[in-house]
C-alpha cells in the first residue's frame, strides 16, 4: 500500500492537491502528446495535412472520451470497494473489466480500419485533405486495443488511489510519440501518416511497458489468475456506472464533430485554425480536467467510507482553486492566443483563425473550472445518470442547435461558432447546482426525526 493512498486521511485540500498533481501532469503529458503530432506536422507539412490530423482527431479524441467514460465505471467501484474496506471485490472488478475492455478494444480496431473512408466523408473532410484524414483515422484505428488499455490501466490504479503509475505510463507514450513523430513526419516526410503511425507505436510500447512495470507495484489486494473472468454482477455494476458517462462523453463529442464538421465546409484554412485551438484548449483546460479524475477516485473512496462531509469539502476547495487559476490562463488565451496557436502552425492565416476561435474557449476555461468539479462530485458519488443527462442537455440541446444556428448567419466567425461551447456550459452548470440542492435538501428530510 506504499504506492497507493488513502484518500480517507488527512486534510482535504492537502490530500486533494497531492493526489490532483499526478493527474495534472498526466494529462499535461497526454495533451502533449496529442499536440505534438499537429506541432510537427504544422511546422513540416502542408495545411492539408494539418487539416487531416485536426478532423481525424476529432474523432480519435471522441473515441477516448467514450472509453473514459467506461473506465470510469471501474475507478469508482474500484474506489468504492477501496473505501469499505472490501478489497477483494475490487479485484475482481478488474478481472472482469480486463476482460470486457480487451473485447471492446477489437471492436473499435475493426470499426474504425474498416470505416475510415465513410466516418472521413461524414467529418465532411475537405477534399483536399481527404485522403490525409483517411489514413490517420485508419492508422489510428490499428491501435485500437492500445487505445482501451492504455485507458483501462489508468483508471484502475486512479481507483486503487495510485496516481503516479498512470503518470510514468502517459510519460512514456510521450516520449515515444515525440520521436516517432520527429522520424517520420520531419525526417521521412509522411504528413498525417506519418503522425498517426507515431500515435500507434508510442502507445503499444507504453502498454507494454506499463504492464512490465505495474508487475513491481503493490497493490491494495492479491490479484488472482481465478480473477479473469467476466463475472456477471460486476459487469453489471461497472457498466450501470461507467456506460451513463460514455454515453454523456460519445453525445459531448458528436457535438464537437458537428462544429468541426461545420467548420470544415467553410474552408480548409477554417479547418485547420479550429484544429490548432482544440490543441492549445487541452493545454488550457488540464487544471478542470485533471481535478474531474482527481474528484471521481477522491469521492468515491470518501462515500464509500461513510465520510460525505469530506467529500462536500473537496468540491468546494477543488471549485476555488481551479476558478483561480483559471483566470489567469483564460485572461491570456483571450487576448494573446495567437501565441498559442503560433507554436502549432507557421501560416498566418492558421493562426489567426484560432486565436478567434480561443477567445470563446478562454470564456469556457473559467465556467468549466465550475463544472468539471461538479461533474467529478457525481461521478464520485455514484450519480452518474445525472452527469449523462446533465451532459446530454448541453451537448444535445444546447452546443449543438447553437452551432446551427450560428452556421445559418452570413460569413460565421470562428469565435460566434465557439461560443456555443460556454453557452452549453452555463446550462449544465445550472442543473449541476439545482441538483446538488435538490439531492441536500431530500438528505435533510431523511434525516429529521419522525
Amino acid at each position: 500500500m506504499r504506492k497507493t493512498r488513502d484518500l480517507t486521511e488527512g486534510r482535504v485540500l492537502t490530500s486533494l492537491i497531492r493526489f490532483a498533481m499526478p493527474v495534472f501532469a498526466a494529462l499535461f503529458l497526454q495533451s502533449l502528446y496529442g499536440g505534438v503530432d499537429l506541432l510537427v506536422v504544422g511546422q513540416f507539412s502542408h495545411t492539408a495535412d494539418v487539416s487531416g490530423v485536426s478532423t481525424g482527431s476529432v474523432l480519435m479524441q471522441t473515441v477516448a472520451m467514450v472509453v473514459t467514460g467506461l473506465t470510469m465505471g471501474i475507478t469508482i467501484f474500484v474506489g468504492q470497494k477501496i473505501g469499505e474496506g472490501r478489497r477483494e471485490e475490487a479485484g475482481r472488478a478488474i478481472g472482469t473489466g480486463i476482460l470486457l475492455f480487451t473485447a471492446l478494444g477489437i471492436l473499435l480496431t475493426g470499426l474504425l480500419v474498416g470505416g475510415a473512408g465513410t466516418l472521413a466523408r461524414l467529418l465532411h473532410a475537405p477534399e483536399e485533405a481527404y485522403e490525409q484524414t483517411c489514413a490517420y483515422i485508419r492508422i489510428c484505428g490499428m491501435g485500437g486495443v492500445f487505445i482501451v488499455l492504455y485507458n483501462l490501466l489508468g483508471a484502475v490504479f486512479r481507483g486503487i488511489g495510485d496516481s503516479k503509475t498512470p503518470l510514468v505510463t502517459v510519460c512514456i507514450a510521450c516520449v515515444c510519440n515525440i520521436l516517432g513523430d520527429l522520424f517520420f513526419v520531419a525526417v521521412l516526410h509522411m504528413g498525417a501518416q506519418g503522425a498517426a503511425l507515431a500515435t500507434v507505436l508510442s502507445q503499444a510500447i507504453s502498454v507494454v511497458l506499463s504492464l512490465v512495470l505495474v508487475r513491481g507495484r503493490p497493490l491494495p489486494f492479491q490479484f488472482r489468475p481465478g480473477y479473469l473472468r467476466l463475472d456477471g454482477f460486476y459487469l453489471r455494476r461497472e457498466l450501470a456506472l461507467g456506460a451513463p458517462i460514455a454515453l454523456q462523453e460519445f453525445l459531448v463529442g458528436i457535438s464537437f464533430i458537428v462544429i468541426q464538421t461545420v467548420v470544415n465546409a467553410i474552408d480548409v484554412t477554417a479547418s485547420a485554425g479550429v484544429g490548432v485551438a482544440e490543441k492549445v484548449c487541452g493545454f488550457i483546460m488540464l487544471v478542470p480536467s485533471s481535478y474531474a479524475q482527481s474528484m471521481s477516485a477522491f469521492m468515491a473512496q470518501n462515500m464509500g467510507a461513510g465520510k460525505a462531509a469530506r467529500a462536500r469539502a473537496a468540491l468546494g476547495y477543488g471549485i476555488a482553486t481551479a476558478l483561480g487559476v483559471a483566470v489567469v490562463i483564460a485572461s491570456f488565451a483571450f487576448f494573446r492566443g495567437d501565441l498559442l496557436a503560433g507554436i502549432f502552425s507557421r501560416d498566418p492565416e492558421v493562426i489567426a483563425q484560432a486565436h478567434d476561435y480561443l477567445r470563446a474557449y478562454a470564456i469556457d476555461t473559467l465556467l468549466t473550472s465550475i463544472l468539471f468539479c461538479c461533474v467529478g462530485y457525481f461521478n464520485g458519488c455514484g450519480h452518474t445518470f445525472f452527469v449523462m443527462v446533465q451532459g446530454i442537455v448541453g451537448a444535445v440541446l444546447v452546443r449543438i442547435p447553437v452551432v446551427y444556428l450560428v452556421s445559418m448567419r452570413p460569413h460565421p466567425t470562428l469565435f460566434q461558432i465557439g461560443l456555443a461551447t460556454p453557452c452549453a456550459t452555463v446550462v449544465q452548470i445550472t442543473l449541476c447546482l439545482l441538483f446538488l440542492l435538490w439531492h441536500r435538501k431530500s438528505r435533510s428530510a431523511r434525516e429529521l426525526p419522525v
